[in-house]
């Protein structure tokens, strides 16, 4: 029993399961499979889940089987383990190269892990003996994710038209992203970025991927793999007006001009509202799904209402979706049309919680725009690059239904390495 094993049994007794879980990931890929199989055995048993434990189970006992492999694989990626899934289903694969649902399970594995360029090896390893839906499709999207426009581009050219309807809508979701992606490298061309959809270019591959804005960069921990975002934020006032004014950009630039703001009824989303219509001029009315030439402000998506939130999929005419803090390791069910910064945590500010939202909104509106000087090592974010950015753009902008984008895409981070 190596230490690996070792660790998940005393977590486990513990109590601690997440712990249990987190251990393991280092060894994923270098335990053998039946220590593999019976450490997964270990935590789904722990989790309640006995199919996952069962199918774990089988393949301890027989590590050379490709069907109790996938069986396991498949079991760890919908328990949203995906990690644990990889190994075994690599294995399975070895012995079966040609099988299609081996193949589609392990690049499935690696798209939940964020392992793009992986999933894409794999997939252009087939040749022209790739078929095109959905291989060549998935190979186009883990290019794309894996930051290879150029290719991208190149394989979405020869993708024939899908024979199968349902696979319609995802055709036309990927012709935007790569279309989008390319525009926004000519902007940040023009908006003189050192390197355009390179590696660091956080804006420009949010708006390629997403279709939003993004109006703030993190000026913490650039150079310790956060790159523009922020893990834990403490909100405030300032960071609320800065968004705002970054908004203001965005709108004058992209020659947008809503007629009103819809509140939301989270406090927290009808008191940056209130903040909103107060720094742009504007009105505010109840939010209405259908209400056209309208700016929707929210605070955090995943903290409204979810049936709500699908009603923000399919843009009204006019509608501009603001957001403030937009999680980028678990993306909100619509991404925003512009978003004032990407975080992992937010914890809004919890004094004052008796005040009128007037009050606090008013707080904020009145709040200093200067941009937070961070720990010096973020390189520059200027207005003035952000407007030519967005000028550039300005025809793509709001023109597309706001598709959920579960991957942070090519600029790699922290987070998952």
């Amino acid at each position: 029993m190596t230490n690996a094993m070792e660790d998940v049994r005393r977590l486990l007794k513990n109590g601690d399961l997440p712990g249990a879980v987190r251990s393991l990931r280092p060894h994923a890929e270098t335990m053998s499979l039946p220590e593999l199989a019976e450490a997964t055995r270990a935590l789904a048993e722990a989790a309640g889940f006995e199919d996952l434990a069962a199918a774990a189970a089988t393949a301890a006992e027989r590590p050379q089987d490709p069907q109790a492999l996938y069986d396991l694989g498949y079991g760890c990626v919908e328990r949203g383990i995906a990690f644990l899934a990889v190994a075994p289903l690599r294995e399975a694969l070895r012995t079966f190269p040609d099988s299609r649902p081996l193949l589609a399970e392990l690049v499935s594995a690696l798209e939940d892990e964020h392992r793009h360029a992986e999933a894409a090896g794999l997939l252009a390893a087939r040749g022209e003996q790739l078929p095109a839906w959905p291989e060549t499709y998935l190979l186009v999207h883990h290019t794309l994710l894996a930051g290879d426009l150029d290719t991208a581009e190149g394989l979405l050219l020869g993708l024939p038209a899908p024979e199968d309807p349902q696979w319609s809508g995802a055709r036309e979701r990927q012709a935007r992203q790569v279309l989008r992606s390319g525009r926004s490298r000519r902007a940040q061309r023009t908006a003189g970025h050192p390197d355009p959809l390179g590696a660091a270019d956080l804006r420009g591959w949010h708006y390629g991927l997403t279709g939003g804005l993004l109006g703030t960069l993190s000026p913490y921990g650039w150079d310790a793999g956060m790159t523009g975002r922020y893990a834990y934020l403490g909100d405030s006032p300032e960071q609320c007006r800065r968004g705002l004014a970054r908004l203001a950009i965005a709108l004058e630039a992209s020659g947008r001009r809503p007629g009103t703001v819809s509140l939301l009824p989270g406090r927290p989303d009808r008191i940056l509202g209130l903040a909103a219509a107060r720094v742009l001029g504007l009105p505010v009315v109840p939010y209405e799904p259908t209400r056209t030439d309208t700016l929707v402000v929210a605070y955090d998506l995943n903290a409204v209402d979810q049936d709500l939130v699908r009603t923000l999929h399919a843009r009204a005419d006019g509608q501009v979706l603001f957001e403030h803090a937009t999680c980028w390791t678990d993306p909100p069910a619509v991404s925003a049309d512009f978003s004032a910064l990407l975080c992992q945590y937010v914890a809004p500010r919890r004094e004052g919680e008796d005040r009128a939202e007037e009050a606090v909104a008013g707080e904020i509106a009145a709040a200093g725009t200067d941009p937070d000087e961070g720990d010096g090592a973020t390189p520059d974010d200027t207005d003035e690059g952000f407007r030519a950015f967005v000028t550039e753009i300005r025809t793509g902008w709001l023109s597309a239904p706001r598709d959920r984008v579960a991957s942070p895409g090519p600029v790699p981070s922290s987070r998952f390495a």
